[in-house]
């Protein structure tokens, strides 16, 4: 029945109370045919919908969770429904005055469709993964085998939750149906009495009791034993021993009181839950059908013939090679060692997704993701998180989770590869503190806390030092199972044309995608952003040539045999290569951010200079260097300009000049003369470099007065008529000018330093 209209007698709570509920905007009221098998209210509304309500004259509705129920300013019996983002059962007071009379109950549907199916994929996943935790925290020969029911309501639906996703997995029903349709039997001795005359073949013991037995009778006269003189009387009944099979072993009992273990304790925390009281007990409402489920689903079990012959467990046979290798038994014990250890097992931060009433499927995708990461992480950098054993801790009442929605928790491994060893940490809600100054770690705008942080830097140093050093990198991913499809994400190329619209109607689009750009932008060392959600299509988008920096995002669904997950895997094995290449892009471009930061911005050029643009694009005054040239005569300055070429002494010469980059690397030259305190003579260096010219190569060109072995020439271009125009510069203002001991030598500046001596 689905409709956006519906009257609801509550018979139950009295024969006069009725509550009409209609659907604003054709949000509709269902009645799904499996409501009862799901252990759901019959009457469903959907998350995110709207609802009116009116109830009998006199009475009015009241919900334990504040801001869903609003009764009407103008008529109390009246009023609206809002579920928002809670999902689950919805119990609702029904109140005279301040008495309550009954309680009545709505069940709120997720907008996923899916989304029943992918809870109980994703609590058993959980499940799974904790009782793997728990193996690795305590060996199950150490555990005592026997749960307690919790004293803590919040905790009772939890560990419930956990046992059922055990005894509800494929795995535990598929071994059951193994061992009841293929038991282990044995042969044992059965002894009957049977009429001598109905025996067919006798064996030494039969014969023996020929001789011995009692209740004899006498054999005819004619009769071979009697006329031979060998009996002459037998037996009216002997014992006859033979070998029947029996499916009464010590294994088969073991699955009997596994089942009859898993019913007593279901049944125990039943009784529990009719203790509780008030708001405890209304927490619980939908744990009676549950229960009652999945006692129902046991007793079908243990009422099958095979254990009708099997009789009660003496001693747990736990060293039997049946029970320990053949198919059906061995999970069967497994899971019995796993419910142990599930039932004593106790999660704070599983609150939402373990409410018996509440199912938060979007904080329970969150958690399934992280342990899907984990796992993928783990594989791709072949890394065994040790740390892992650190989600389990002990507690007063048994052992308990760490993990917890909104609180930090990291993992930290190292990859080994043949070329690089790397950190690298996997952070659940790991805080980006904001308003950090560079260059400290974190946000320098406010305090960020992407859902999933895999962070990598060299093995070698400390993470302080390489968030210092620019040589971290953080990936950040945020899960989104209400996500429907990826324009849900990244939005249409044209809804950026109706944006400004859509913001002031509360629509959002492309909210997704631009908290991923916050991300990349505002946490410093980032260098991707992503989006995990459970739907069809991978979409990522790179900032440059390489695969990082960027933004996108990934599939990953709730499922037993294909999540989805292949493009995430091939992402972070891409990463990896990305990593070990050390010629990356975005190694060059680390090491030219941690260079330009490093120091703070020293001097200052507000003059006219050539564009940095074209042939100029590598002109930063700070990085450009100038030489400063001398010459000692008229005829040496016209060989200079006419030949366009200028020399430095090189070798062991006296006033020879050692090249270092600078020199090598100087784009200017900037000329000067003996007692001359100004000069404009500013011409552009060919970036081939200098080369060596020897003494007689000089004299040939007509350099005059060449008197050393080699030297160092620098070839001149043609300096472009709009650049350094009309500016003279006074050289004697120059620290260098007065640094070489040598009269006359030639030094380095850069262009910033040598357009502080600018003549104004």
């Amino acid at each position: 029945m689905d409709k956006a209209e519906i009257k609801i007698p509550l018979f139950e709570i009295d024969k006069i109370i009725t509550i009409k509920i209609a659907g604003e905007n054709k949000s509709e009221i269902l009645t799904p045919a499996d409501y009862s098998d799901n252990g759901e209210a019959e009457y469903q509304i959907k998350e995110g919908c709207f609802y009116e309500y009116e109830i009998t004259p006199g009475y009015k509705i009241e919900a334990g969770i504040s801001g869903i129920v609003t009764p009407s300013a103008l008529n109390g019996d009246r009023g609206r429904i809002a579920p928002n983002i809670y999902v689950g059962t919805l119990p609702l007071n029904i109140k005279k005055g301040n008495e309550i009379c009954g309680l009545f109950e709505l069940e709120v549907q997720s907008v996923k469709t899916s989304y029943r199916k992918d809870y109980r994929t994703m609590l058993g996943d959980i499940a799974d993964k904790c009782i793997d935790l728990l193996m690795l925290y305590s060996s199950p020969v150490t555990q005592k085998f026997k749960p307690e029911i919790p004293e803590d309501p919040k905790t009772l639906y939890q560990r419930f939750a956990f046992l059922k996703s055990v005894l509800e997995s494929d795995e535990f029903n598929e071994a059951v149906q193994k061992v009841i349709s293929s038991p282990v039997t044995r042969w044992k001795k059965t002894e009957t009495i049977k009429d001598i005359r109905n025996i067919r073949r006798y064996r030494s013991a039969e014969i023996r009791q020929l001789c011995s037995s009692q209740n004899r009778v006498k054999l005819p006269e004619n009769h071979p034993l009697r006329s031979e003189k060998i009996l002459d009387s037998v037996p009216v009944n002997i014992t006859v021993n033979h070998k029947t099979e029996t499916t009464d072993t010590p294994e088969n009992r073991f699955i009997k009181y596994a089942l009859t273990s898993f019913q007593y304790f279901i049944s125990d925390v039943r009784t529990k839950v009719r203790e509780l009281k008030g708001a405890e007990k209304q927490s619980l409402l939908r744990f009676e059908k549950e229960a009652l489920s999945l006692e129902e689903h046991l007793e079908n079990y243990l009422s099958h013939s095979l254990f009708s012959e099997v009789s009660d467990l003496s001693m747990l046979p736990l060293n039997s090679p049946v029970l320990q290798r053949k198919d059906g038994y061995r999970e069967v014990l497994r899971n019995w060692i796993m419910f142990d250890l599930a039932a004593k097992l106790e999660w704070k931060g599983g609150d939402d997704i373990y409410n018996a009433n509440k199912r938060d499927v979007s904080v329970l995708y969150e958690y399934w993701v992280y342990f899907r990461l984990l796992n993928i992480i783990s594989d791709v950098f072949q890394i065994n998180f040790g740390e892992a054993e650190k989600l389990i801790e002990e507690t007063d009442d048994g052992l308990g989770m760490k993990l917890k929605h909104n609180e930090e928790f990291l993992l930290q491994g190292v990859f080994k590869g043949e070329g690089r060893e790397l950190n690298v940490q996997l952070g659940y809600n790991k805080k980006f503190g904001g308003g950090k100054n560079y260059p400290d770690q974190g946000s320098w705008t406010q305090s960020m806390r992407p859902d999933y942080t895999l962070t990598i830097w060299p093995f070698e140093i400390n993470q302080e030092t390489a968030e210092k050093e620019e040589i971290i990198v953080h990936i950040h991913f945020d899960a989104k199972y209400k996500v429907k499809d990826i324009e849900d994400i990244i939005g249409k190329e044209d809804d950026v044309d109706n944006e400004k619209d859509e913001n002031r109607k509360g629509i959002y689009k492309r909210a997704d995608l631009l908290k991923m750009h916050a991300y990349k932008d505002a946490i410093r060392r980032t260098a991707g952003a992503y989006v995990l959600y459970p739907g069809e299509k991978d979409y990522t988008r790179s900032g440059f040539h390489e695969l990082i920096p960027g933004l996108g995002a990934f599939k990953i669904k709730p499922s037993k045999t294909n999540d989805g997950s292949e493009e995430l895997k091939k992402f972070l094995n891409d990463v990896l290569n990305h990593f070990l290449n050390r010629a990356s892009q975005r190694e060059k471009y680390s090491l030219d951010t941690y260079e330009t930061f490093n120091k703070k911005p020293g001097d200052t050029v507000n003059e006219k200079l050539p564009e940095p643009y074209g042939k100029n694009r590598d002109l930063i005054p700070g990085e450009t260097f100038v030489l400063i040239g001398y010459y000692k005569s008229a005829a040496q300055l016209e060989w200079i300009i006419y030949n366009k070429k200028y020399n430095l002494r090189s070798g062991d010469a006296e006033g020879a000049r050692n090249i270092s980059s600078r020199e090598a690397g100087a784009k200017y030259l900037l000329l000067y003369g003996q007692s001359i305190n100004e000069s404009d003579l500013f011409f552009k260096l060919s970036q081939k470099g200098p080369k060596v010219m020897t003494k007689d190569e000089l004299k040939k060109s007509g350099y005059p007065n060449a008197g050393y072995q080699t030297y160092l020439v620098f070839d001149l271009e043609d300096q472009p008529k709009d650049q350094f125009i009309d500016m003279k510069w006074k050289l004697k203002d120059l620290k260098e000018y007065y640094e070489d001991s040598q009269e006359g030598s030639p030094f380095v500046v850069t262009l910033s330093e040598l357009m502080k001596v600018l003549v104004r």
